[in-house]
Parts: C-alpha cells; structure tokens; sequence
C-alpha cells in the first residue's frame, strides 16, 4: 500500500478476486484506468475497492457484465438515477421468475419419473423386469 493506494496484488486481495480478474474489469471499462506510480504499478483507491465490491454483488444477482457497467455509470448520479435502476431491477425480477417457473416445472417432471422408476423397481419384486419406463417414455414423445 502507497499513501492509501493499493497495487493491483493488494485490491485482489481485498476482494477475493485474481489479478485477472481486475484487469479484465478493466478492459470491459467496469474500472476506471488506474493511476501508476513512478514504477509503473497500477494503484487503486478506497474507491476502486468499493466499486470491485458493487461488481461482485451485482454479478451476484445476475446482472450481466453490460448491465453492471450501466449500473456503474449510474452509481454516480445516486438521485436521478433510482427509476432507472428500479426499471433495472424490475427486468431482472422478471427473468429470475421466469427461470424459476421453469426449473419448478423441471421439478415435476423429474418427481415425475423418478416416481415411475421407484413403481417399475416395486413392480419387480417378483415379477419379470420390465423395460425403463422413463425410456420408454421419452422415446415416445
């Protein structure tokens, strides 16, 4: 640490993350350049730790990288900002129900064979085996 500032090994550190990682938030313009110092090191701010932070838990709710960098951007005008991140918000709620609905209807169907295996392994205690019922289900469907 240099007079507050972090090198880029100390930011990765801080927030659990590689190197690369930071770097690559760079490239994708989710950082800001940072400044060097005379030996060139990269140097962070108290700052950068707190916008690595807000990255991680934005990726952590699903907003993809596009999405945070535009969350980003807003983070600077917290007041005229707070529509749009609801209109944000509201879209992402939507595709997580929407992803839940569908995993719940997965659910079904898996309770649903696994049911039919349990009968057809039932069915077997003293009768001839028969074919995988979820086999053959789903080969005729």
């Amino acid at each position: 640490m240099l007079n507050g500032q972090l090198r880029i090994g100390d930011l990765a550190k801080r927030t659990s993350l590689s190197v690369e990682a930071i770097r690559f938030y760079e490239k994708r313009e989710l950082l800001p350049p940072p400044a060097r110092s005379s030996g060139r090191f990269r140097l962070y701010s108290p700052d950068d730790v707190a916008r690595v932070r807000f990255i991680q838990q934005m990726q952590g709710l699903g907003f993809s990288l596009q999405e945070i960098k535009q969350l980003v951007r807003l983070r600077v005008h917290q007041v005229e900002s707070c529509e749009l991140v609801r209109d944000l918000l509201q879209e992402k709620l939507t595709v997580v129900r929407a992803r839940v609905a569908k995993l719940q209807s997965l659910e079904s169907e898996l309770v649903a064979d696994l049911n039919k295996c349990d009968e057809e392994l039932e069915h077997r205690h003293g009768h001839p085996p028969c074919a995988c019922p979820v086999l053959s289900d789903a080969a005729n469907k």
